[in-house]
């Protein structure tokens, strides 16, 4: 993944985009397409939004010309078109504060740094989103208790324990079965929210699930060795060097809910040039409502391509929406 400049304080760019995700990246090739230099801001500390800390082995159907494409691989892959328009990224930090000018806005990150642009794009899915927390978890997170899966090297060999009932959970347990030494997954329920297909993929393996019981002790000297599990009256204590906490996230749109933009729930407003109600701010991908809204991935690239064309125009009105096809341009 490109670092990110931690020395920068003040930045100016043509194209501000909020949301490193596959919205926010194709996004950013579009506005290098358009000529435009461009800045990209993401709370996380790496590229690729959910799908690179929820999702990065699964495979994903719905992408326009990919039978199938793992998480990880469509985020290399928008990446380095991305790489094209030569961003400046600056991850693990957030949106504060909004200032708009007749010229453009200043938008004030977390960190101290300034982002001056002639117009913004947010492509920030569900906003701000950080992980629910195991409670008997607090001193082990780095230890062996972790709440993403990017790479699967490090539970070559471990016994880990998957904790929740979601599709995350289950598809942790599915890809980490092969190269961990056990893998058990623990649900506080019997009934899970996982696909049924996956609940009966993690059932035929090696697996061992555990259902109305929760993780209520992790032992060990500087590294995680057991966790105690409680299963109604019992408890009990299995070997365990790793625990995935796949207990879903609690999004927040953050300081979005002070700028004054529409909202309606827990998205921005926008009409069909992804336009919002300020000027010169935009939004695309599953941030924006609007009548007929269907939040997928695909979905998403197309809105990017509309809210930078018209952008542009916002930024310069002696440009046109539509710039031709990318074909002829090579």
């Amino acid at each position: 993944m490109p670092p990110d400049d931690q020395n920068l304080q003040t930045v100016h760019t043509d194209l501000l985009i909020i949301g490193a995700g596959p919205t926010g990246l194709f996004s950013a090739y579009y506005a290098g397409f358009r000529g435009m230099s461009v800045a990209v801001v993401d709370s996380l500390p790496e590229l690729g939004g959910q799908i690179t800390a929820m999702y990065p082995e699964k495979a994903i159907l719905d992408v326009a010309g990919f039978p199938t494409v793992k998480g990880r691989e469509l985020v290399a892959g928008l990446v380095a078109q991305a790489d094209t328009a030569d961003p400046t990224y600056l991850l693990g930090r957030t949106a504060s504060h909004l200032v708009e000018h007749d010229d453009g806005v200043t938008v004030s990150l977390d960190d101290g740094t300034d982002v001056h642009a002639k117009a913004m794009l947010i492509t920030a899915g569900i906003g701000k989103f950080s992980p629910r927390q195991l409670p008997v978890g607090d001193a082990w997170l780095g230890r062996g208790l972790e709440f993403f899966v990017p790479t699967f090297e490090p539970y070559v060999g471990k016994d880990v324990v998957v904790v929740g009932g979601g599709d995350s959970a289950f598809d942790w347990a599915i890809h980490l079965e092969p190269v961990a030494s056990s893998v058990t997954l623990v649900h506080r329920r019997a009934a899970f929210r996982a696909h049924e297909r996956s609940v009966d993929q993690v059932r035929s393996s090696s697996a061992d699930i555990v259902t109305e019981a929760q993780v209520t002790g992790m032992f060990g000297d500087q590294w995680l060795e057991e966790v105690e599990l409680t299963i109604g009256d019992d408890v009990t204590r299995r070997p365990a060097q790793a625990v995935v906490a796949a207990l879903g996230f609690i999004a927040d749109l953050g300081a979005f809910k002070d700028w004054g933009l529409e909202l309606e729930k827990r998205h921005v407003v926008v009409d069909s040039s992804m336009r919002t109600n300020l000027p010169r701010v935009f939004a695309a991908g599953d941030i924006t409502e609007y009548p007929g809204k269907v939040r997928l991935i695909a979905v998403g690239f197309g809105e990017a391509a509309t809210a930078v064309n018209n952008a542009a125009v916002a930024i310069n009105p002696d440009a046109h929406v539509f710039p031709g096809h990318s074909s002829e341009k090579s």
